[in-house]
């Protein structure tokens, strides 16, 4: 059968439904034809229709565009592009592969895909993935509604959509495991714990086969196509199964009142270096899409650490970023975004960093009004050494910030380093050395001591190096200044002293965690001790190592009754959810804070100083806190502030005590008589003043 076609249009970008058909838009500067492939069904050898597109009928500006008559949803396309193959000057033209649509709303093929064969040379068609033609408004939102829960009010869960729930204990039935309808089951387990945002590591269609041989791209780091959701999320395998599981996943998270966060991953693709695959933009159009080296344009510039840099400050790919974003919040009404490796994102088109110097990609997204109101979060650095924290909240007022600095000086302090207190001091009151914006709302430091990146929080007190054995680059791999201390043993131990002494420590970070100024997230499995046995670059490892236990939460079911009284210990004190910095002052009718040490108003800011105590007061709220912290090896005795005759301090906290002892139960603390504290070695104490 002849199929009737028009010139189409160059607008919308991407395949887009219409009346009478489909009309095709793809941006290629430097092509000198292109070809519309059609297939019958995902896995077809081969297209069923070819239909040429040249630049006299079908190219305006650089946009080549079809309208193709009689399509509609569920139709199977993709591309090949001619042009010329000449790496010194950037262009890797292969009309030989067959190219994904970086536009594709649902990506088709897996089961046939194959990394090696878009390798090499040859055609790749009958293992190449395709994209499918998706009428976004063919689903019933009923009454979803965004939550908005602002910063001040929000605690993150940094966590993996597969691994939460595809351990066979999950309770989760098999089909569903590792799942977005697996996760639609334990939305009640969040909404216990207190959560009010999932921060979802990256559900954008990435390539598993993105990794060493024999391993798996587990994280999914490697994105393929940034506009649609990765298929084996779903368990309904349909052609628009992942499309529409993920929505029910959004509306079910929201109907508990739980913002979606996506980890978006826009500073590099799966198609990696110069030996790297061609799946989408490489072929398309490699000169526009990623930054090369100056002197030498057959070489990328790996500002990502993956091989290739996306060159987001262009203008056709900044357009394709800022369109992918609204379409996640227009179409999939996600609530926010984390930027992977956002400093990336502040170099222009040679790689220099801008971010201070005039228009960038931070910019356009900050500025476009579809995202006004989302949750904007930097991971602040590249690989390349540019580290950017504080200057996104700096130069912008929509983002916030992963706080790096306070991940490493909690972690130092809590492990007894020196020089550390006055370090420790600035996190906890909101980090103002890093955030010295006037009038900067605290709450956009995103704080955090453990993160997918990384030792799990049990690990940090339990290894002392990292143990990346498995990923098959022979421990090479992973950062080795993780600021851990394994408490005298290497590993899982027998020792019970050294048992204890963990989980203290565990208490300590996630003590400091919450009481602090900020936006506190929290990673999968902490709040039960999830163990990646030293592995603290866990990118490949799908399987137990990564899987959250489900077990876990009945063994440490008291440590996970601490971290959901401690989310609510924080929700319920206005102390914490400030939006200005506190006042550092011993007088004042605002909220505010003041320093102590083991005497009253004399802090220890010495090298050698390992204790800290300070003050937290809300006249308004009538609320008044004393918190000690001692990392040092020995108790210290703190003096109390003085209070009224018919007030006493009460004891909210003490991590060197039994888990039911350090309940953080504000109907169940115990009155301190006397007019000091002993706070036990390694341990963290929280007072509240109550009337008598």
């Amino acid at each position: 059968m002849t199929l009737k076609t028009d010139h189409g249009k160059s607008h919308p970008v991407g395949a887009t439904v219409l009346a009478d058909g489909v009309n095709f838009s793809l941006f290629s500067k430097y092509a000198t034809a292109i070809e519309l492939l059609l297939f019958d069904d995902a896995n077809s050898p081969v297209p069923s229709r070819t239909i040429l597109l040249t630049p006299q009928t079908n190219r305006t500006f650089f946009y080549w565009h079809i309208f193709v008559h009689g399509l509609g949803a569920g139709q199977v396309y993709a591309y090949r592009v001619y042009g010329p193959d000449n790496p010194a000057l950037g262009h890797r033209f292969d009309p030989d592969k067959v190219v994904l649509d970086p536009y594709a709303k649902a990506i088709v093929g897996a089961e046939i895909y194959d990394r090696q064969a878009a390798s090499e040379k040859g055609d790749n068609c009958p293992r190449a993935l395709r994209g499918l033609v998706v009428d976004p408004g063919r689903y019933d939102w009923e009454d979803d509604a965004p939550p908005r829960t602002p910063y001040s009010d929000s605690f993150i869960y940094e966590m993996h959509v597969g691994g939460f729930t595809r351990n066979p204990n999950s309770g989760v039935s098999e089909e569903k495991r590792g799942t977005f309808a697996g996760l639609i089951e334990k939305i009640p387990y969040l909404t216990n714990l207190g959560i009010t945002a999932v921060e979802l590591l990256p559900i954008h269609y990435f390539d598993p086969a993105a990794a060493m041989p024999g391993l798996t791209n587990y994280w999914g780091y490697s994105t393929i196509g940034f506009f649609a959701p990765h298929a084996d999320y779903s368990s309904d395998r349909s052609p628009f199964g992942p499309l529409n599981e993920f929505r029910d996943l959004v509306k079910a998270l929201h109907k508990a009142g739980i913002e979606v966060i996506l980890d978006v991953v826009f500073n590099h693709t799966a198609e990696g270096d110069e030996i790297g695959p061609t799946l989408s933009l490489k072929g398309i159009d490699n000169r526009t899409y990623y930054i090369l080296d100056g002197e030498d344009q057959s070489i990328y510039s790996n500002y990502s650490g993956c091989g290739n840099t996306l060159k987001g400050s262009h203008p056709i790919v900044g357009k394709m970023i800022l369109d992918c974003l609204r379409y996640w919040v227009s179409e999939m009404h996600v609530d926010g975004f984390r930027f992977d490796l956002a400093a990336v994102l502040s170099r222009n088109v040679d790689g220099e960093p801008i971010l201070q110097k005039g228009y960038n990609m931070i910019w356009a997204i900050e500025s476009d009004p579809v995202l006004a109101g989302t949750k904007l979060i930097a991971e602040a650095w590249d690989a390349a050494g540019l580290y950017s924290v504080g200057q996104f909240v700096e130069f912008a007022d929509w983002f916030s910030e992963w706080n790096g600095p306070f991940r490493d000086d909690v972690r130092a302090f809590v492990r007894g380093d020196t020089g550390i207190v006055s370090k420790l001091a600035a996190r906890i009151l909101g980090s103002p050395d890093i955030y010295h914006r006037p009038n900067t709302d605290v709450n956009r430091s995103i704080n955090f001591v453990t993160c997918h990146d990384g030792f799990t929080l049990n690990d940090l007190v339990s290894y002392g190096e990292k143990h990346n054995e498995a990923n098959g680059e022979e421990n090479r791999d992973g950062g080795n200044d993780n600021f851990s201390w394994n408490c005298g043993i290497e590993g899982e131990t027998n020792n019970e002293a050294i048992k204890t002494l963990r989980l203290q420590q565990i208490k300590n970070l996630l003590t400091i965690l919450f009481i602090s100024q900020g936006t506190p997230m929290l990673l999968m499995g902490d709040e039960v001790r999830r163990t990646q046995k030293g592995n603290n670059n866990a990118y490949c490892q799908d399987n137990q190592l990564s899987w959250f236990d489900w077990s876990a939460v009945e063994q440490e079911f008291d440590l996970w009754c601490f971290v959901r009284r401690l989310i609510d210990f924080s929700k319920k004190l206005a102390l914490f959810r400030q939006e200005k910095l506190l006042e550092v002052t011993y007088t004042s009718l605002e909220p505010h804070l003041s320093w102590h040490g083991v005497q009253l108003s004399k802090p220890d800011w010495s090298e050698d100083s390992r204790s800290l105590a300070f003050s937290l007061r809300h006249p308004k709220a009538n609320e008044y806190l004393h918190i000690m912290l001692n990392a040092y090896w020995e108790s210290l005795n703190f003096q109390l502030p003085p209070l009224f005759p018919e007030e006493k301090w009460h004891r909210v906290i003490d991590t060197a005590g039994q888990l039911s002892e350090a309940a953080c139960d504000l109907d169940a603390v115990t009155a301190i008589e006397s007019e000091t504290y002993r706070v036990q070695a390694r341990s963290a104490v929280v007072l509240i003043v109550k009337p008598v």
